[in-house]
């Protein structure tokens, strides 16, 4: 299969990391994880390529919105259309996400691991690419 597209996911949950990598590895695209915010940033000032980066907010340690800011900072991913994919859906935290640039506000609970694949795809135009 020909990878196109390049996905970062950065969730503390496993099991769901597990199955959005499957879903997104069946449509051609490559999935690198983190399961915590410290391994995320170790991978990002290593230089990892992506074309999408899905990141969580609530995670133990440093939240999402935290890491976020430090993406932001440090200039990381420059090119990667940053997701939130979270169920955190207070209107301050996705109006605080937002100030950072986001291309996307996906709420887990509402959604299916298929739709969050079809709504990423849509939010970060990956079949044109």
């Amino acid at each position: 299969m020909n990878i196109r597209h390049k996905i970062f996911i950065i969730d503390d949950d496993k099991f769901l990391l597990g199955i959005y990598r499957k879903k997104f590895e069946l449509k051609g695209v490559a999935v690198d994880v983190a399961w915590d915010t410290e391994d995320a940033l170790i991978k990002l000032r290593g230089g990892i390529d992506a074309d999408v980066v899905l990141l969580d907010i609530v995670m133990p340690g440093m939240d999402g919105i935290e890491l976020l800011a430090i993406i932001r900072k440090e200039n990381l991913v420059p090119n990667a259309a940053v997701i939130m994919l979270t169920n955190e859906n207070s209107q301050e935290q996705i109006q605080k996400a937002k100030t950072f640039g986001i291309k996307g506000y996906i709420i887990k609970a509402v959604n299916t691991p298929t739709d969050i694949v079809a709504q990423v795809s849509e939010i970060a135009n990956l079949s044109n690419k």
